[in-house]
């Protein structure tokens, strides 16, 4: 693969910057939130729902569409509220420069809403270092690790897949970026690496080197 006609993919979440650490803790409680104000159900069962959706789904946005009608809209907004979010960002500033000197195209493809992508990227400084942003919205609501959301990525871009690398830490969303044809990186410090990984790293600091192999 030549480098430059490259187009990387990449995971937001967990992938570019640190999300566990405060901001997926706020936005499970704002989504156990929700459903229990929305459903009208105890904490217990309105969290309980929350995973198992998020489990069969990939995103709990998707069971809460299918099986109650939610508008994604009013989800998103409500549960993507982050009036601090620069002080929750846990971000290492070598990844902007790591992603300046990476050569090819660079695309974010996220299942978080716009308004929240576009802040992480505005506060990290990385927003001018990718040529296009892909949030849920975007795919029509057609969230990771769903093949219809790449689909339309690809088509969007006039994308070959087999010229794609899929920069994740999640691997079901792996798994579909590798059934369209894409090349994969595996961002995890697990040492186990399933057939349809091409490469695992525990940071995406190290990406530069998978050039070195491929």
């Amino acid at each position: 693969m030549l480098a430059k006609t490259l187009t990387w993919i990449f995971d937001l979440d967990n992938t570019l910057h640190n999300a566990s650490a405060h901001i997926f803790p706020h936005i499970n409680q704002a989504m156990r939130r929700y459903i229990q104000t929305h459903l009208e159900l105890d904490e217990e069962a309105a969290n309980r729902i929350r995973m198992h959706y998020w489990q069969r789904y990939g995103a709990t946005l998707l069971g809460l569409m299918r099986h109650h009608q939610t508008d994604p809209h009013h989800f998103l907004r409500e549960t993507h509220q982050f009036p601090e979010l620069k002080q929750m960002l846990v971000f290492d500033r070598a990844v902007k420069a790591m992603l300046r000197r990476l050569p090819g195209r660079k695309i974010l493809y996220s299942n978080g809403p716009a308004h929240y992508a576009e802040a992480v990227l505005q506060i990290t400084g990385m927003a001018p270092l990718f040529d296009a942003v892909y949030p849920v919205e975007a795919t029509r609501f057609q969230p990771k690790p769903a093949p219809n959301g790449f689909r339309l990525l690809l088509k969007a871009e006039r994308l070959d897949p087999r010229r794609c690398v899929m920069v994740e830490d999640s691997l079901e969303n792996l798994r579909t970026a590798k059934r369209l044809g894409m090349k994969t990186v595996w961002i995890s410090r697990t040492t186990r690496c399933p057939a349809y990984v091409d490469a695992r790293m525990a940071s995406v600091l190290a990406l530069p080197s998978y050039l070195g192999r491929h």
